[in-house]
């Protein structure tokens, strides 16, 4: 980096960065996702002090390649870690330059490996303290609107966007807490396994008053073309999946949140990259049922999945929650 080029940066370490930088999150953020940039950032602090790196005036964009290189090797990463470590690391240094730490335009040097949609899709998912942080946000602020009810909804029965697409008013019995979900392909609304599909879903207290407070006061009353009522309407009748999907992806996306938001146009509409899709939702939603020890069999009976569908493609709990989890009914044997 050309000297007169760090006339107006502050000398730091990185690891007094790192530090000020996760302060900082932790009054907009909450302790997961703290916890998440501080694993992330401790590689580079340690890339850092391997390197020799005792000023962060110093970092050049070709220092950020090799931490890519370096990164990727260390940690024997896939082409979606990488992409997550990167992207913390461009939000990072993009903090950075905002303090006078490094050059203000560094974090547009950080190249963040581009991952197929599909390979990405497979691994993504809403984490459990990211959906509660959205929906408190909701409810503080878009209180029994489509978006909120959208969200609490799948977040809390783990349905398929088709599957709460499907439900009509009638369905829904909100003395009793209880969905009923009816394949009803001659009318437009199929559940993904048919008839084998149907079934009741609990629902809970919260999640009735949330319903209940939205059919009185914001849904659109409409039918749907077959003359049906459905209980999730937009000013045209039944909400559609496209609109379903993209409350999603608005809500999702750290912007939202008003948060920093790497890679994102600001373009309604287009996907925010920091985004995920409803399938993640369920994903999300699934795992963390099991991770609160809801027995498989009742997992799968809820959210209408196989043991062997959802322990390959739903199940995203680490190896160290699995073994804590182990451990706590062993210890009670």
């Amino acid at each position: 980096m050309v000297e007169d080029e760090n006339n107006d940066l502050e000398p730091i370490d990185p690891s007094t960065a790192q530090q000020l930088y996760l302060e900082h999150k932790a009054s907009q953020a909450m302790e997961k996702t703290v916890q998440g940039h501080r694993y992330r950032t401790n590689h580079f602090v340690r890339w850092c002090d391997v390197e020799g790196i005792d000023n962060m005036n110093d970092l050049t964009g070709r220092d950020i390649h090799e931490y890519r290189l370096w990164r990727k090797e260390d940690g024997d990463l896939n082409a979606v870690s990488l992409q997550t470590q990167m992207c913390t690391i461009r939000v990072f240094l993009r903090w950075c330059g905002s303090i006078e730490a490094v050059d203000s335009k560094l974090h547009t040097k950080v190249l963040v490996p581009q991952v197929p949609r599909e390979e990405q899709q497979r691994d993504e998912l809403l984490e459990h303290e990211e959906a509660e942080e959205i929906l408190l946000h909701l409810s503080n602020f878009h209180y029994a609107s489509n978006k909120h009810v959208l969200l609490a909804l799948l977040w809390e029965t783990g349905l398929r966007i088709g599957a709460a697409r499907a439900i009509d008013l009638r369905d829904a019995d909100l003395e009793e807490e209880f969905l009923r979900l009816k394949h009803r392909p001659e009318t437009g609304t199929p559940l993904k396994n048919g008839s084998g599909g149907e079934r009741l879903v609990a629902i809970s207290a919260d999640l009735a008053d949330l319903l209940e407070d939205y059919i009185d006061t914001v849904r659109a009353d409409r039918t749907d073309d077959a003359g049906r009522e459905p209980l999730l309407t937009s000013t045209q009748g039944r909400l559609s999946r496209s609109s379903m999907r993209r409350y999603i992806y608005i809500i999702t996306a750290p912007c939202f949140l008003d948060k920093e938001c790497p890679g994102c146009t600001e373009n309604k509409a287009e996907k925010c990259p920091e985004a995920v899709t409803p399938h993640a939702v369920r994903r999300g939603s699934i795992t963390h049922f099991l991770t609160e020890d809801v027995p498989t069999e009742v997992v799968g009976d809820r959210m209408d999945v196989s043991r062997k569908v959802l322990e390959k493609h739903y199940d995203r709990r680490s190896e160290e929650v699995k073994l804590e989890q182990r451990r706590s009914y062993l210890d009670n044997v």
